[in-house]
Protein backbone atom coordinates (compact mmCIF):
# COMPACT_ATOMS: atom_id res chain seq x y z
CA UNK A 1 0.00 0.00 0.00
CA UNK A 2 2.75 2.41 1.00
CA UNK A 3 4.62 1.54 -2.17
CA UNK A 4 1.56 2.35 -4.28
CA UNK A 5 1.08 5.70 -2.53
CA UNK A 6 4.70 6.58 -3.20
CA UNK A 7 4.26 5.68 -6.86
CA UNK A 8 1.12 7.84 -7.12
CA UNK A 9 2.90 10.72 -5.42
CA UNK A 10 5.85 10.42 -7.78
CA UNK A 11 3.54 10.32 -10.80
CA UNK A 12 1.63 13.45 -9.77
CA UNK A 13 4.83 15.25 -8.85
CA UNK A 14 6.21 14.49 -12.31
CA UNK A 15 2.98 15.68 -13.94
CA UNK A 16 3.06 18.90 -11.92
CA UNK A 17 6.70 19.41 -12.87
CA UNK A 18 5.85 19.12 -16.55
CA UNK A 19 3.08 21.68 -16.12
CA UNK A 20 5.14 24.23 -14.21
CA UNK A 21 6.91 25.80 -17.21
CA UNK A 22 3.53 26.48 -18.80
CA UNK A 23 2.09 27.85 -15.60
CA UNK A 24 5.15 30.00 -14.96
CA UNK A 25 4.84 31.75 -18.33
CA UNK A 26 1.06 32.08 -18.33
CA UNK A 27 1.47 35.82 -17.72
CA UNK A 28 2.22 36.60 -21.36
CA UNK A 29 4.42 34.19 -23.29
CA UNK A 30 2.86 32.64 -26.39
CA UNK A 31 4.42 29.30 -27.28
CA UNK A 32 3.19 29.24 -30.88
CA UNK A 33 4.50 32.74 -31.62
CA UNK A 34 7.80 31.91 -29.93
CA UNK A 35 8.26 28.74 -31.97
CA UNK A 36 7.53 30.59 -35.21
CA UNK A 37 9.96 33.45 -34.53
CA UNK A 38 12.71 31.01 -33.55
CA UNK A 39 12.14 29.30 -36.91
CA UNK A 40 12.04 32.63 -38.76
CA UNK A 41 15.29 33.68 -37.10
CA UNK A 42 17.03 30.57 -38.40
CA UNK A 43 15.60 31.24 -41.87
CA UNK A 44 16.94 34.81 -41.95
CA UNK A 45 20.40 33.70 -40.84
CA UNK A 46 20.18 31.02 -43.55
CA UNK A 47 19.77 33.89 -46.04
CA UNK A 48 23.27 35.23 -45.33
CA UNK A 49 25.15 32.00 -44.76
CA UNK A 50 24.83 30.09 -46.98
CA UNK A 51 22.25 31.89 -49.19
CA UNK A 52 23.83 35.28 -49.96
CA UNK A 53 27.33 33.79 -49.77
CA UNK A 54 26.60 31.32 -52.57
CA UNK A 55 24.54 33.80 -54.58
CA UNK A 56 27.33 36.39 -54.60
CA UNK A 57 30.10 33.78 -54.73
CA UNK A 58 28.90 32.38 -58.04
CA UNK A 59 28.63 35.85 -59.60
CA UNK A 60 32.28 36.84 -59.21
CA UNK A 61 35.25 35.52 -61.18
CA UNK A 62 36.92 32.31 -60.05
CA UNK A 63 39.90 34.15 -58.55
CA UNK A 64 37.65 36.02 -56.09
CA UNK A 65 35.12 33.44 -54.95
CA UNK A 66 36.67 32.76 -51.54
CA UNK A 67 36.94 36.47 -50.78
CA UNK A 68 33.17 36.89 -51.08
CA UNK A 69 32.44 33.82 -48.96
CA UNK A 70 34.94 35.01 -46.36
CA UNK A 71 33.45 38.50 -46.24
CA UNK A 72 29.92 37.17 -45.67
CA UNK A 73 31.13 34.82 -42.95
CA UNK A 74 33.25 37.42 -41.16
CA UNK A 75 30.51 40.06 -41.27
CA UNK A 76 28.12 37.55 -39.73
CA UNK A 77 30.50 37.10 -36.80
CA UNK A 78 31.41 40.78 -36.32
CA UNK A 79 27.84 42.08 -36.65
CA UNK A 80 26.65 39.53 -34.08
CA UNK A 81 29.10 40.82 -31.46
CA UNK A 82 28.31 44.48 -32.18
CA UNK A 83 24.61 43.72 -31.80
CA UNK A 84 25.31 41.99 -28.49
CA UNK A 85 27.49 44.76 -27.07
CA UNK A 86 25.45 47.86 -27.94
CA UNK A 87 23.65 47.59 -31.29
CA UNK A 88 20.44 46.09 -29.96
CA UNK A 89 20.31 48.48 -27.03
CA UNK A 90 20.79 51.58 -29.21
CA UNK A 91 18.21 50.38 -31.71
CA UNK A 92 15.44 49.14 -29.41
CA UNK A 93 15.88 50.73 -25.97
CA UNK A 94 14.08 53.94 -25.06
CA UNK A 95 16.43 56.86 -25.57
CA UNK A 96 14.68 59.33 -23.29
CA UNK A 97 14.91 62.88 -24.63
CA UNK A 98 16.87 61.57 -27.65
CA UNK A 99 14.40 58.78 -28.42
CA UNK A 100 13.35 60.28 -31.75
CA UNK A 101 16.88 59.69 -33.02
CA UNK A 102 18.60 56.93 -31.04
CA UNK A 103 18.07 54.56 -28.14
CA UNK A 104 20.16 54.29 -24.98
CA UNK A 105 22.81 51.95 -23.60
CA UNK A 106 20.55 50.74 -20.80
CA UNK A 107 20.62 47.25 -22.31
CA UNK A 108 24.40 47.17 -22.80
CA UNK A 109 25.63 43.60 -23.40
CA UNK A 110 21.95 42.53 -23.31
CA UNK A 111 22.22 42.89 -19.54
CA UNK A 112 18.46 43.16 -19.09
CA UNK A 113 17.60 40.20 -21.30
CA UNK A 114 16.79 37.24 -19.06
CA UNK A 115 15.10 33.90 -19.71
CA UNK A 116 11.74 35.29 -18.59
CA UNK A 117 12.06 38.75 -20.19
CA UNK A 118 9.40 39.27 -22.85
CA UNK A 119 9.16 41.43 -25.94
CA UNK A 120 5.44 41.41 -26.53
CA UNK A 121 4.49 37.77 -26.08
CA UNK A 122 7.81 36.20 -27.14
CA UNK A 123 11.09 35.99 -25.18
CA UNK A 124 13.18 39.13 -25.65
CA UNK A 125 16.16 36.87 -26.33
CA UNK A 126 14.32 35.56 -29.40
CA UNK A 127 13.36 39.08 -30.53
CA UNK A 128 16.95 40.30 -30.08
CA UNK A 129 18.29 37.36 -32.06
CA UNK A 130 15.70 37.83 -34.82
CA UNK A 131 16.71 41.47 -35.18
CA UNK A 132 20.38 40.46 -35.07
CA UNK A 133 19.94 38.49 -38.29
CA UNK A 134 18.71 41.67 -40.02
CA UNK A 135 21.76 43.52 -38.73
CA UNK A 136 23.91 40.76 -40.22
CA UNK A 137 22.49 40.62 -43.72
CA UNK A 138 22.31 44.38 -44.33
CA UNK A 139 26.07 45.15 -44.37
CA UNK A 140 26.62 41.80 -46.10
CA UNK A 141 24.47 42.98 -49.02
CA UNK A 142 26.77 45.96 -49.56
CA UNK A 143 29.85 43.88 -50.36
CA UNK A 144 28.45 43.11 -53.80
CA UNK A 145 29.15 46.70 -54.83
CA UNK A 146 32.91 46.64 -54.25
CA UNK A 147 33.52 42.95 -54.91
CA UNK A 148 36.84 41.89 -56.46
CA UNK A 149 38.84 44.99 -55.48
CA UNK A 150 38.59 45.81 -51.76
CA UNK A 151 40.98 44.90 -48.95
CA UNK A 152 39.60 42.45 -46.42
CA UNK A 153 40.67 44.68 -43.54
CA UNK A 154 38.74 47.55 -45.10
CA UNK A 155 35.61 45.39 -45.40
CA UNK A 156 35.69 44.55 -41.71
CA UNK A 157 36.33 48.08 -40.45
CA UNK A 158 33.80 49.64 -42.82
CA UNK A 159 31.09 47.09 -42.00
CA UNK A 160 31.47 47.49 -38.23
CA UNK A 161 31.41 51.29 -38.27
CA UNK A 162 28.59 51.39 -40.83
CA UNK A 163 26.46 49.03 -38.78
CA UNK A 164 26.78 51.26 -35.71
CA UNK A 165 26.35 54.71 -37.24
CA UNK A 166 24.01 54.00 -40.16
CA UNK A 167 22.02 50.80 -39.63
CA UNK A 168 21.42 51.11 -35.88
CA UNK A 169 20.07 54.71 -35.86
CA UNK A 170 17.82 54.09 -38.89
CA UNK A 171 16.50 50.91 -37.29
CA UNK A 172 15.57 53.00 -34.26
CA UNK A 173 13.91 55.65 -36.43
CA UNK A 174 11.70 53.10 -38.16
CA UNK A 175 11.15 50.24 -35.68
CA UNK A 176 12.51 51.36 -32.30
CA UNK A 177 10.09 54.19 -31.53
CA UNK A 178 11.94 56.89 -33.46
CA UNK A 179 10.63 59.79 -35.50
CA UNK A 180 9.73 57.86 -38.67
CA UNK A 181 7.74 55.31 -36.70
CA UNK A 182 5.94 58.12 -34.92
CA UNK A 183 5.17 59.70 -38.29
CA UNK A 184 3.52 56.47 -39.45
CA UNK A 185 6.02 55.11 -42.00
CA UNK A 186 4.97 51.74 -43.41
CA UNK A 187 8.02 49.47 -43.51
CA UNK A 188 7.00 45.99 -42.49
CA UNK A 189 10.28 44.11 -42.92
CA UNK A 190 13.02 46.48 -44.04
CA UNK A 191 12.45 48.44 -47.26
CA UNK A 192 14.17 51.48 -45.78
CA UNK A 193 16.02 49.84 -42.88
CA UNK A 194 17.65 47.12 -45.01
CA UNK A 195 17.31 47.70 -48.74
CA UNK A 196 17.48 51.49 -49.10
CA UNK A 197 20.39 51.67 -46.66
CA UNK A 198 22.34 48.79 -48.26
CA UNK A 199 21.59 49.92 -51.81
CA UNK A 200 22.53 53.54 -51.19
CA UNK A 201 25.71 52.57 -49.36
CA UNK A 202 26.57 50.25 -52.26
CA UNK A 203 26.23 53.04 -54.82
CA UNK A 204 28.36 55.42 -52.77
CA UNK A 205 30.97 52.70 -52.23
CA UNK A 206 31.13 51.88 -55.94
CA UNK A 207 31.69 55.56 -56.74
CA UNK A 208 34.35 56.03 -54.07
CA UNK A 209 36.16 52.77 -54.86
CA UNK A 210 36.16 53.28 -58.63
CA UNK A 211 35.62 50.63 -61.27
CA UNK A 212 37.34 47.29 -61.44
CA UNK A 213 40.39 47.03 -63.62
CA UNK A 214 39.16 46.29 -67.14
CA UNK A 215 35.53 47.19 -66.43
CA UNK A 216 33.60 47.32 -69.75
CA UNK A 217 36.81 46.39 -71.58
CA UNK A 218 36.96 42.72 -70.68
CA UNK A 219 34.18 40.24 -69.96
CA UNK A 220 33.59 39.78 -66.22
CA UNK A 221 31.10 36.95 -66.34
CA UNK A 222 29.96 34.89 -63.33
CA UNK A 223 32.22 31.92 -62.77
CA UNK A 224 29.58 29.50 -61.43
CA UNK A 225 25.90 30.13 -62.09
CA UNK A 226 25.05 26.77 -60.55
CA UNK A 227 26.32 28.16 -57.25
CA UNK A 228 24.38 31.37 -57.80
CA UNK A 229 21.04 29.70 -58.48
CA UNK A 230 21.56 27.46 -55.44
CA UNK A 231 22.09 30.53 -53.31
CA UNK A 232 19.09 32.20 -54.94
CA UNK A 233 16.86 29.31 -53.91
CA UNK A 234 18.11 29.61 -50.35
CA UNK A 235 17.40 33.35 -50.39
CA UNK A 236 13.86 32.75 -51.63
CA UNK A 237 13.10 30.25 -48.87
CA UNK A 238 14.89 32.29 -46.21
CA UNK A 239 12.94 35.41 -47.18
CA UNK A 240 9.79 33.86 -45.74
CA UNK A 241 11.42 34.21 -42.33
CA UNK A 242 12.50 37.74 -43.20
CA UNK A 243 9.02 38.98 -44.15
CA UNK A 244 6.55 36.64 -42.47
CA UNK A 245 8.67 36.59 -39.31
CA UNK A 246 8.35 40.37 -39.08
CA UNK A 247 4.74 39.88 -37.98
CA UNK A 248 6.33 38.64 -34.71
CA UNK A 249 3.45 36.22 -34.39
CA UNK A 250 2.07 33.04 -35.93
CA UNK A 251 -1.06 34.70 -37.27
CA UNK A 252 -2.86 35.93 -40.37
CA UNK A 253 -0.41 38.81 -40.87
CA UNK A 254 2.46 36.33 -41.09
CA UNK A 255 0.49 34.11 -43.46
CA UNK A 256 -0.39 36.98 -45.79
CA UNK A 257 3.18 38.31 -45.67
CA UNK A 258 4.43 34.88 -46.75
CA UNK A 259 1.89 34.64 -49.55
CA UNK A 260 2.57 38.08 -51.02
CA UNK A 261 6.33 37.55 -50.71
CA UNK A 262 6.11 34.44 -52.85
CA UNK A 263 3.83 36.07 -55.43
CA UNK A 264 6.13 39.08 -55.83
CA UNK A 265 9.24 36.91 -56.17
CA UNK A 266 7.63 34.72 -58.83
CA UNK A 267 6.28 37.71 -60.77
CA UNK A 268 9.56 39.63 -60.55
CA UNK A 269 11.44 36.59 -61.88
CA UNK A 270 9.17 36.23 -64.91
CA UNK A 271 9.07 39.97 -65.63
CA UNK A 272 12.90 40.23 -65.67
CA UNK A 273 13.19 37.06 -67.72
CA UNK A 274 10.75 38.38 -70.33
CA UNK A 275 12.61 41.70 -70.57
CA UNK A 276 15.82 39.84 -71.40
CA UNK A 277 14.06 37.42 -73.72
CA UNK A 278 12.62 40.27 -75.77
CA UNK A 279 15.88 42.20 -75.87
CA UNK A 280 18.39 39.39 -76.43
CA UNK A 281 16.26 36.60 -77.89
CA UNK A 282 17.02 34.18 -75.04
CA UNK A 283 16.14 34.10 -71.34
CA UNK A 284 19.06 33.79 -68.92
CA UNK A 285 19.50 32.03 -65.60
CA UNK A 286 21.19 35.14 -64.22
CA UNK A 287 18.20 37.22 -65.28
CA UNK A 288 15.51 35.07 -63.70
CA UNK A 289 17.29 34.82 -60.32
CA UNK A 290 18.05 38.57 -60.29
CA UNK A 291 14.39 39.26 -61.01
CA UNK A 292 13.50 37.06 -58.07
CA UNK A 293 15.71 39.08 -55.73
CA UNK A 294 14.22 42.30 -57.12
CA UNK A 295 10.71 40.99 -56.43
CA UNK A 296 11.67 39.93 -52.92
CA UNK A 297 13.38 43.21 -52.03
CA UNK A 298 10.55 45.31 -53.41
CA UNK A 299 7.76 43.49 -51.57
CA UNK A 300 9.67 43.56 -48.27
CA UNK A 301 8.41 46.93 -46.92
CA UNK A 302 4.88 46.25 -48.15
CA UNK A 303 4.58 42.58 -47.22
CA UNK A 304 2.52 43.07 -44.07
CA UNK A 305 0.23 45.69 -45.56
CA UNK A 306 -0.76 44.59 -49.07
CA UNK A 307 -2.83 41.78 -50.52
CA UNK A 308 -2.08 39.24 -53.28
CA UNK A 309 -3.28 41.57 -56.05
CA UNK A 310 -1.01 44.36 -54.86
CA UNK A 311 1.88 41.90 -54.63
CA UNK A 312 1.35 40.89 -58.25
CA UNK A 313 1.70 44.49 -59.42
CA UNK A 314 4.62 45.19 -57.08
CA UNK A 315 6.54 42.14 -58.32
CA UNK A 316 5.84 42.91 -61.98
CA UNK A 317 6.91 46.54 -61.51
CA UNK A 318 10.04 45.45 -59.65
CA UNK A 319 11.14 43.13 -62.44
CA UNK A 320 10.86 45.85 -65.07
CA UNK A 321 12.07 48.90 -63.12
CA UNK A 322 15.04 47.13 -61.52
CA UNK A 323 16.01 45.63 -64.88
CA UNK A 324 16.20 49.07 -66.46
CA UNK A 325 18.01 50.41 -63.40
CA UNK A 326 20.83 47.89 -63.89
CA UNK A 327 21.17 48.96 -67.53
CA UNK A 328 21.22 52.62 -66.54
CA UNK A 329 23.81 52.29 -63.79
CA UNK A 330 26.32 50.20 -65.74
CA UNK A 331 25.73 51.12 -69.35
CA UNK A 332 24.82 54.82 -69.22
CA UNK A 333 26.55 56.01 -66.05
CA UNK A 334 29.31 53.38 -66.23
CA UNK A 335 29.31 52.80 -62.47
CA UNK A 336 30.79 49.45 -61.48
CA UNK A 337 28.33 48.33 -58.82
CA UNK A 338 29.76 44.86 -59.37
CA UNK A 339 26.79 42.69 -58.37
CA UNK A 340 23.99 45.25 -58.95
CA UNK A 341 23.26 46.02 -55.31
CA UNK A 342 21.84 49.51 -55.84
CA UNK A 343 19.66 48.82 -58.90
CA UNK A 344 18.19 45.69 -57.31
CA UNK A 345 18.10 46.39 -53.56
CA UNK A 346 18.25 50.19 -53.48
CA UNK A 347 15.80 50.83 -56.29
CA UNK A 348 13.65 47.90 -55.15
CA UNK A 349 13.56 49.22 -51.58
CA UNK A 350 12.59 52.71 -52.73
CA UNK A 351 9.94 51.39 -55.10
CA UNK A 352 8.48 48.99 -52.55
CA UNK A 353 8.34 51.58 -49.78
CA UNK A 354 6.45 53.98 -52.01
CA UNK A 355 4.11 51.31 -53.38
CA UNK A 356 3.31 50.20 -49.84
CA UNK A 357 1.66 53.59 -49.49
CA UNK A 358 -0.53 52.81 -52.50
CA UNK A 359 -1.53 49.17 -52.11
CA UNK A 360 -2.06 49.33 -48.36
CA UNK A 361 -5.25 51.17 -49.23
CA UNK A 362 -8.46 49.31 -48.45
CA UNK A 363 -10.23 51.02 -51.37
CA UNK A 364 -8.61 49.24 -54.35
CA UNK A 365 -10.84 46.21 -54.70
CA UNK A 366 -8.86 43.03 -55.42
CA UNK A 367 -5.65 45.08 -55.13
CA UNK A 368 -6.47 46.28 -51.62
CA UNK A 369 -4.36 45.78 -48.52
CA UNK A 370 -5.10 46.27 -44.84
CA UNK A 371 -5.72 50.02 -44.92
CA UNK A 372 -3.74 52.75 -43.19
CA UNK A 373 -3.34 53.26 -39.49
CA UNK A 374 -5.70 55.86 -38.03
CA UNK A 375 -7.51 56.26 -41.34
CA UNK A 376 -4.68 58.12 -43.09
CA UNK A 377 -5.52 59.01 -46.70
CA UNK A 378 -3.43 57.63 -49.56
CA UNK A 379 -1.78 60.94 -50.45
CA UNK A 380 -0.93 61.61 -46.81
CA UNK A 381 0.55 58.12 -46.50
CA UNK A 382 2.55 58.56 -49.71
CA UNK A 383 3.97 61.79 -48.30
CA UNK A 384 5.16 59.91 -45.20
CA UNK A 385 6.63 57.15 -47.37
CA UNK A 386 8.46 59.71 -49.51
CA UNK A 387 9.89 61.48 -46.46
CA UNK A 388 11.07 58.14 -45.10
CA UNK A 389 12.82 57.17 -48.33
CA UNK A 390 14.51 60.53 -48.88
CA UNK A 391 15.68 60.96 -45.28
CA UNK A 392 17.12 57.44 -45.09
CA UNK A 393 18.77 57.79 -48.49
CA UNK A 394 20.42 61.13 -47.72
CA UNK A 395 21.60 60.14 -44.25
CA UNK A 396 23.00 56.85 -45.52
CA UNK A 397 24.77 58.43 -48.48
CA UNK A 398 26.47 61.16 -46.46
CA UNK A 399 27.57 58.97 -43.54
CA UNK A 400 28.70 56.13 -45.83
CA UNK A 401 30.90 58.53 -47.77
CA UNK A 402 32.50 59.78 -44.54
CA UNK A 403 33.11 56.24 -43.29
CA UNK A 404 34.72 55.17 -46.57
CA UNK A 405 37.08 58.13 -46.50
CA UNK A 406 37.95 57.39 -42.88
CA UNK A 407 38.69 53.74 -43.64
CA UNK A 408 40.78 54.76 -46.63
CA UNK A 409 42.94 56.92 -44.36
CA UNK A 410 43.24 54.10 -41.82
CA UNK A 411 44.12 51.05 -43.93
CA UNK A 412 43.39 51.95 -47.55
CA UNK A 413 40.30 50.71 -49.36
CA UNK A 414 41.60 49.07 -52.48
CA UNK A 415 44.15 46.40 -53.25
CA UNK A 416 46.88 47.38 -55.70
CA UNK A 417 46.65 46.62 -59.42
CA UNK A 418 48.84 43.53 -59.22
CA UNK A 419 46.81 42.02 -56.38
CA UNK A 420 43.58 42.74 -58.24
CA UNK A 421 44.94 41.00 -61.33
CA UNK A 422 45.70 37.69 -59.65
CA UNK A 423 42.69 37.90 -57.38
CA UNK A 424 41.65 38.53 -53.81
CA UNK A 425 41.62 34.86 -52.86
CA UNK A 426 45.40 34.71 -53.07
CA UNK A 427 46.25 38.31 -52.23
CA UNK A 428 44.02 38.56 -49.15
CA UNK A 429 43.74 34.97 -47.92
CA UNK A 430 46.53 32.99 -49.62
CA UNK A 431 44.04 30.33 -50.66
CA UNK A 432 42.27 29.19 -53.82
CA UNK A 433 38.59 28.50 -54.21
CA UNK A 434 39.28 25.50 -56.43
CA UNK A 435 42.31 23.22 -56.68
CA UNK A 436 41.62 21.00 -59.68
Amino acid sequence: MLKRLNQNFAFHALLLGLMLPTLGHADGLDGANTAWIITATALVLFMTIPGLSLFYGGLVRVKNVLSILMQCFAITCAASLIWLICGYSLAFTDGGSMNSWIGSLDNFMLGNVMEDTLAGDIPESVFAMFQMTFAIITPALIIGAFAERIKFSAVLIFSCIWLLVVYVPITHWVWGGGWLQEMGLLDFAGGTVVHVTAGTAALVAALVMGNRKGFQQHAMTPHNLTMTITGAGMLWVGWFGFNAGSALAANGDAGMAMLVTHISAATGSLAWMMMEWVKYGKPSVLGIVTGMVAGLGTITPASGFVGPGGALIIGFTAGIVCYYATQLIKQKFKIDDSLDVFPVHGVGGILGTLLAGVFASAELGVFSGQGYAEGMAMLAQLKVQFIGVVSVLIYTAVITYVILKLVDMMVGLRVDAEQETYGLDLSQHDERGYDL
